[in-house]
């Protein structure tokens, strides 16, 4: 579906864009959920470097630049992930730098076993908080560790980029499309598309891929 041909934000219509791609929101969802089943840790690394990527830039760029590093992802230098990147991600001095102090802090933690390290979370926002909070882990706001956690398979976190945010102020639920600056703000609108969800007896999962399909036409990741 071409971005001019997308319907209005109302509730009726998120409704109708549900039905109509429930398939392939359940699919895409199945993806993930298979990534906390039976990934490696080398697959949680790579996720979380392409939730590097995505910060202030398209899903698309951060596809096109993982496919750029992945064979740099375990040992490579930051000169070569910036050669690599250059001329493909927007800011690659910036992601290479992310990838490698991230990866130095990461070892040194956890050695690099970072499904272990999430599933030792009991409580879903510590373990947000913790890769937004921890300063050894670089380029991860509440938005792309709610990313990552979703990617690799975590239910119940909201991705509020501006598709998503758009479409709640178009609703009404926000009164202007601005992208949460506080841990307590980030966690009010994901309450109210908690809300938006079980008035549309939407999972709330689905809902965000809804949301954003409803913005762009298509069903990334």
């Amino acid at each position: 579906m071409k971005k001019d041909d997308l319907p209005p934000i109302t509730t009726r219509n998120i409704k109708l864009a549900h039905a109509a791609s429930s398939a392939a929101i359940k699919a895409r969802l199945a993806e993930f959920s298979d990534v906390l089943a039976n990934g490696d840790d080398l697959r949680f690394w790579e996720e979380m470097v392409f939730c590097f990527f995505t910060g202030g830039c398209s899903a698309k760029m951060g596809l096109r630049s993982i496919e750029k590093v992945r064979h740099l992802l375990e040992k490579g230098t930051q000169k070569q992930l910036l050669n690599a990147l250059s001329g493909t991600h927007r800011y690659p001095k910036a992601r290479s730098r992310y990838i490698v102090e991230s990866r130095k802090f990461l070892l040194a933690d956890c050695d690099l076993r970072l499904r272990d390290r999430l599933l030792a979370f009991s409580d879903p926002h510590e373990r947000r908080d913790w890769l937004v909070q921890e300063k050894g882990i670089k380029g991860l706001g509440y938005k792309e560790a709610s990313h990552f956690l979703r990617n690799v398979g975590f239910r119940g976190y909201a991705i509020l980029d501006k598709h998503v945010l758009n479409c709640l102020a178009a609703l009404k639920i926000i009164p202007e499309a601005k992208p949460p600056n506080t841990r307590l703000r980030y966690l009010t609108i994901e309450e109210s598309l908690k809300r938006l969800a079980r008035r549309t007896k939407i999972d709330f999962d689905e809902l965000d891929l809804v949301l954003w399909s409803m913005k762009t036409g298509e069903i990334l990741k």
